[in-house]
């Protein structure tokens, strides 16, 4: 029997027999860390467009600061550091994934992911990895 019979079988509540049902455990144990963290500087435009972001902007200078957590409600923490510590624009947060996008000038994006990495690592103790850009 395939994968989807058997899935389709066991959300069938006529299914009498135990060893025809599937049963699926799903579980997230989030670590505390931060896995990505990225500065693309001066991006094409048409990043900006594909990805939804402001396509007004002066590229000259830009930059596109990326951010994956764990725990997912981290990227606000790191949106509230993101946007204190810098003259950056919050340009997505997601607390069920964890994803952080900021924009502004390269030195600015870059000071900002400096000081989320930073307070992860210090005051939150996250394992964190480099400051990557291209």
């Amino acid at each position: 029997m395939e994968l989807k019979d058997l899935i389709k079988n066991s959300l069938s509540s006529e299914q009498d027999d135990p060893k025809d049902r599937l049963r699926i455990i799903q579980e997230l144990v989030p670590g505390k860390q931060i896995t990505l963290a990225h500065v693309i500087a001066s991006p094409d435009p048409i990043l900006y467009n594909k990805l939804g972001l402001n396509p007004e902007l002066d590229f000259t200078g830009s930059a596109i600061g990326i951010l994956t957590v764990s725990p997912a409600e981290t990227a606000i923490i790191a949106a509230d550091l993101a946007t204190k510590s810098a003259s950056v624009d919050l340009s997505f947060v997601d607390r069920f994934s964890g994803t952080l996008i900021i924009t502004g000038m390269i030195s600015d994006v870059e000071s900002a992911l400096r000081v989320i990495t930073d307070y992860c690592r210090n005051k939150l103790g996250f394992t964190v990895c480099e400051i990557s850009k291209t």
